[in-house]
């Protein structure tokens, strides 16, 4: 993605917190060749190393974990706040042109799929308990 050197973040800690309050990403893999994306919430982690970790979830129905084995890297895109921008709101109107305001981060990654049924289990449930009522929603009890 083109980004003009003046609005370039490269604050470590402002992108973190830009990805948690924009936690909901389009996740883009190739399969054969054809892009393929999903939009799920994303969790961010960062690892003892000190390295991030996105955290995220597809359901089994959706094809496109299959081809996270298949891809070396994948393109994730948070996305926040954007607007039009219109030259009249310049006081030399004629001399600009409209353009789009937004906010974005992309990340790419190497994927990993989690196939231990434990660790599966602790990262639902890590995933679920950021968006539930903590006291309402419990994934061992089948009533819940």
């Amino acid at each position: 993605m083109f980004i003009q050197s003046q609005f370039r973040e490269t604050d470590e800690e402002k992108i973190v917190e830009f990805i948690q309050a924009n936690p909901f990403a389009a996740v883009i893999s190739f399969d054969g060749g054809k892009p393929i994306a999903t939009h799920i919430p994303f969790e961010i982690v960062r690892e003892a190393d000190g390295q991030f970790v996105l955290e995220a979830h597809f359901a089994r129905a959706n094809p496109q974990w299959k081809t996270l084995t298949q891809n070396e890297e994948v393109l994730t895109i948070f996305t926040g706040a954007h607007a039009y921008i219109s030259p009249r709101w310049y006081t030399e109107p004629h001399s600009t042109v409209p353009t789009w305001s937004y906010l974005i981060v992309h990340v790419y990654g190497k994927p990993r799929l989690i196939t231990d049924e434990t660790e599966l289990g602790e990262h639902l449930v890590k995933l679920v308990e950021r968006y539930e009522n903590q006291t309402s929603y419990d994934l061992t009890k089948p009533e819940s």
